[in-house]
C-alpha cells in the first residue's frame, strides 16, 4: 500500500509540479514588433554601411526571431525545426569537434605507449607531427571508432585495472 501510495504521489508531482512555460508569454515579443529592436536595427543601419549589419537586423525579423524588452534577439530552444540553427546544430558541431580533438589526443598516446625504443614521456613533451597528422585524420570517424571500442569493452576500464589509493 505504501509503495503504491509512493507512486501515486510522484506521479501526481511529475505531471503537475510545473506548467511548460511559453516564450511568447515571457515578455518577448516578435522582433518586428518590438519598438526598442526597430531603433536598434535604425541605430545600426545609421552608423555602419555594411550590408551584412542591415542583413542580420533583416533576418530577425524575417525569420520571426523573438526579442527581449530591451529590443536583443534571444535563442528559443523549444525543438520546433525553425529553431535547429539556433542552439541544436551549432551545440552538436561543438560536440563532434572536441570529441574528434579528444579522440585524436588518445589515439595519439595509445600509439606513443605501443613505440619501440623512446619513452612515451619525450613523445609527449616533443610530438611527433606525422604520427599526430595520422591520429588526427584518423579522429574525424571518431564516433563509429567509440561505438566500436564500447561495444568491444576497449573503451571502458575493467574494475580491477583501476588503481586505488591505499587510504
Amino acid at each position: 500500500m505504501r509503495r503504491l501510495l509512493a507512486l501515486i504521489l510522484v506521479i501526481g508531482l511529475w505531471m503537475n509540479f510545473a506548467p511548460p512555460a511559453k516564450a511568447i508569454g515571457a515578455g518577448l515579443v516578435p522582433c518586428g514588433e518590438s519598438p526598442e529592436f526597430l531603433q536598434r536595427a535604425q541605430t545600426a543601419r545609421a552608423s555602419t554601411d555594411t550590408r551584412s549589419a542591415k542583413d542580420r537586423f533583416q533576418y530577425y525579423v524575417d525569420n520571426n526571431a523573438l526579442c527581449g524588452p530591451e529590443g536583443l534577439p534571444r535563442l528559443i530552444v523549444d525543438g520546433r525545426p525553425g529553431h535547429l540553427g539556433d542552439i541544436t546544430l551549432p551545440g552538436l558541431a561543438f560536440l563532434y569537434i572536441a570529441g574528434w580533438i579528444g579522440w585524436m589526443g588518445r589515439s595519439y598516446i595509445r600509439a606513443v605507449k605501443k613505440m619501440d625504443g623512446a619513452a612515451p614521456e619525450s613523445k609527449e613533451l616533443v610530438i611527433d607531427v606525422p604520427l599526430a597528422v595520422k591520429c588526427g585524420l584518423g579522429g574525424a570517424t571518431w564516433p563509429v571508432g567509440a561505438i566500436k571500442e564500447f561495444l568491444s569493452g576497449e573503451l571502458v576500464a575493467k574494475d580491477d585495472e583501476i588503481p586505488i589509493s591505499p587510504r
